[in-house]
């Protein structure tokens, strides 16, 4: 299709035009269909811009979309905490990768015509498709930086835009279109696609690969013990796990299939136990770090996982506690800075009652212990994250106060971040923490100091987050995903 506007022609890709749907199925394959029609058109016409040099013309390709309208304020059953919208008008949201997503859009629209017995529509969106993106996913191209071509990329081809590239959402800032239509998903399509290639950037794994239970860690000799469970469930065909994916895509499926050497570790190396439809759990190392710690979830939660667990070390701030004990949040001291802006520090990030039963639980089914003799080697109370690793070389009286007013028992790098992200994301989150030194009575993190009982806590940590993930797995959505993390005019996706 050509236009003629600021005296160049726009050429575009013929596509269906917008159709309603009340089949989930039917409505996602539309999707892939426009979707793929102009990511197609892109990379073809990028080829052949790079071949030939600057068309003449400009190429431009959309987004697809969904759209809902609905006129009742009739109420939907009110103990989901989605799957409908909050009041009466029209909802769209543009769409990418649609192949990825389609279990996850084919549930999101079932619930929407179930729950409004309204058609929801599909058809190209107004939202032009950046080439970097649409040529993603073909490891035949590259995009050349700005210059590099006998052309000026954006005289020809859309790139990227921070104005539909934000947390805008997510964050409670959005403005309705000046027609008044509202979002329907957390994330806008150009988001989303500037979040997977960070992934892939980040973690030398594809985010196909990506599992809907993750866990976070901050050390990488979780990993060893990690692989050592995967193959196990692999020589298990009763498992129901598939594969085992490592660094740079590597896939296994056999125990004692070898992994090969990696030669360049990526910034947070992430490992993939699958399951189908994406039920299995994914474990990424995301070092030391707030910083770290919200990249990583900033990107992941995209993905939108129905859990996020912290299982990383920690400094024990009581002298009753052991190194080698556990330490399950129920409350945060937020001194990490890095998400100030997004959400401030008055905003309460409440334990979610779901994630603390299923660690719990855990730690009583790993240790084989229960009720008071847990006391032994856990303690639940408020965890402290700062921004500043060495915080034991300063003054530290104003710290140790306010870490006793806060009753706190444990201080970590992320394990704030982690959880204020997923409260800001809609992500159901937790922390357990091991107590790897005591800085205030003496037991600093040194070589040597970690005694036995402390060096065998490392596989029965990180089982503990298994366990808690495969307790979570079987919980149903509506159950998991809790009205406590939803606002008062939520979106009606997860």
């Amino acid at each position: 299709m050509q236009d003629r506007g600021n005296g160049i022609d726009l050429v575009t890709p013929d596509l269906p035009k917008a159709e309603l749907f009340n089949n989930a199925q039917a409505a996602v394959d539309r999707l892939v269909e426009l979707y793929t029609g102009a990511a197609d058109f892109l990379c073809t016409r990028f080829r052949e811009a790079m071949e030939t040099g600057h068309p003449g013309c400009r190429y431009r390709a959309f987004y697809p979309e969904i759209r809902i309208t609905t006129t009742t304020f009739a109420k939907v059953d009110s103990r989901l905490s989605f799957g409908h919208v909050a009041s009466p008008g029209t909802h769209a949201a543009t769409i990418t990768r649609p192949d990825l997503f389609r279990h996850y859009l084919e549930q999101q629209i079932e619930l929407l015509t179930q729950n409004h017995k309204v058609q929801v529509q599909i058809g190209v969106s107004d939202t032009p498709m950046p080439v970097h993106f649409a040529v993603a996913g073909d490891q035949g191209i590259t995009v050349p930086q700005d210059g590099a071509a006998d052309f000026t990329l954006r005289d020809v081809f859309d790139v990227p835009d921070l104005s539909t590239t934000n947390d805008d959402i997510v964050n409670g800032t959005f403005l309705p279109k000046p027609d008044g239509t509202e979002p329907l998903a957390n994330f806008t399509a150009q988001r989303v696609d500037y979040s997977l290639a960070r992934l892939a950037h980040y973690t030398a794994t594809d985010p196909e690969h990506f599992q809907n239970h993750v866990l976070f860690t901050n050390y990488q000799f979780y990993v060893s013990e990690f692989e050592a469970y995967a193959r196990a469930q692999l020589a298990d065909p009763a498992s129901g796990y598939t594969a085992f994916v490592s660094t740079d895509n590597t896939v296994i499926t056999k125990p004692d299939e070898p992994l090969p050497a990696v030669l360049k570790m990526p910034q947070m190396p992430t490992y993939h136990l699958k399951r189908a439809h994406g039920q299995g759990i994914t474990l990424v190392n995301i070092g030391v770090g707030p910083s770290n710690a919200k990249t990583a979830t900033d990107h992941i939660a995209v993905l939108r996982p129905h859990a996020w667990i912290m299982v990383g070390h920690c400094a024990g701030l009581r002298n009753s506690q052991s190194l080698g004990d556990f330490v399950l949040a129920h409350a945060y001291l937020r001194e990490d800075r890095v998400l100030d802006d997004d959400l401030p520090v008055w905003v309460p990030i409440p334990a979610l009652a779901e994630i603390q039963i299923a660690l719990e639980s855990a730690v009583a089914k790993e240790t084989e212990m229960d009720g008071y003799d847990l006391k032994r080697v856990m303690r639940t109370g408020t965890v402290a994250s700062v921004d500043n690793r060495n915080w034991e070389l300063r003054d530290h009286t104003g710290p140790v106060q306010r870490l006793s007013q806060s009753r706190a028992i444990a201080l970590d790098m992320e394990s704030a971040t982690i959880a204020a992200n997923g409260f800001r994301f809609r992500v159901p989150y937790g922390t357990l923490l091991c107590v790897s030194d005591k800085p205030l009575h003496g037991e600093l993190k040194l070589p040597g100091m970690a005694s036995d009982f402390y060096k065998t806590q490392v596989a029965r940590h990180l089982m503990i987050g298994i366990r808690a993930m495969e307790t979570l797995r079987e919980m149903p959505l509506e159950r998991i995903h809790s009205r406590k993390l939803r606002a008062f005019d939520e979106t009606a996706f997860l």
